[in-house]
């Protein structure tokens, strides 16, 4: 089939756009590539920030102190999360350790002042992955009322051709009307992809933010008391610790 020549194609349709319709189409397409540039960059974005949290972890738990990660984190300068956070906690233990003696002590103890700067540190790190999403969100919600817009707008048009000629056939009709709903078909091609693709990445944003936490919670653990709490050891101290409250919920 020849679709340039095809008075029902693709390509008559482009052709006989008037100036509203080509704008809401416009709007449409800037829409559409934004949306896919959002989806490819926090996706790569996303990939790269649990492939270098994995570094860190790794020299976080197998290192038998931190100087191999105080090392990693002054060489270069990483923007990831993880590292943020690392170097956060490690700055404002050290900071303290300086001020200890001023009024700071006075002021907080040393686990509040590294849970305040811990918490700063995990805000700024889900402010910088969750950037981009509302307006992805925005597009899917709102693209599909754009292309119903356009919809709308070329069936009117379809009516007041239909009244001028003054003949409601099927040749008639089907031109106008089958140009307005693909209007409808673009907007749901530029929103599904969109909102299918904002769920993904606010599914995978919220796993990497848990395993964020857990990483601070350690580090605090670590620079608060010198020593660090695996899983394992983690879930034995809280086994513990429940067996303790409940013998002295007994006793009382």
């Amino acid at each position: 089939m020849d679709f340039a020549s095809n008075p029902y194609g693709f390509t008559h349709f482009i052709e006989h756009l008037n100036s509203i319709s080509a704008s809401i189409l416009l709007i449409l397409l800037i829409m559409s590539i934004l949306s896919w540039y959002l989806l490819i960059t926090k996706a790569l974005q996303l990939g790269f920030t649990y492939w270098r949290a994995r570094k860190i972890l790794k020299l976080f738990w197998k290192s038998a102190s931190l100087e191999p990660l105080i090392g990693r984190l002054s060489q270069r300068q990483l923007n990831d999360p993880f590292s943020n956070v690392a170097l956060q906690g490690i700055n404002a233990a050290l900071y303290y350790e300086k001020r200890a003696e001023k009024q700071i002590a006075n002021l907080s103890s040393h686990s509040e002042f590294l849970t305040r700067n811990l918490h700063r540190a995990i805000n700024d790190s889900t402010a910088q992955l969750n950037s981009g999403l509302t307006i992805l969100a925005t597009i899917g919600s709102t693209a599909p009322f754009i292309g119903l817009l356009g919809t709308v707008l070329g069936i009117y048009e379809a009516l007041i051709t239909i009244s001028a000629r003054g003949n409601a056939s099927l040749d008639t009709v089907a031109a106008p009307v089958g140009e307005a709903l693909i209007m409808t078909a673009f907007g749901l091609a530029v929103a599904i992809p969109a909102v299918l693709g904002y769920n993904a990445l606010v599914r995978g944003n919220r796993g990497f933010l848990n395993k964020l936490e857990g990483f601070a919670h350690d580090l605090h653990t670590c620079l608060n008391t010198g020593a660090r709490v695996d899983m394992k050891n983690r879930a034995i101290m809280t086994k513990i610790e429940s067996s303790l409250s409940k013998k002295e919920i007994a006793l009382e």
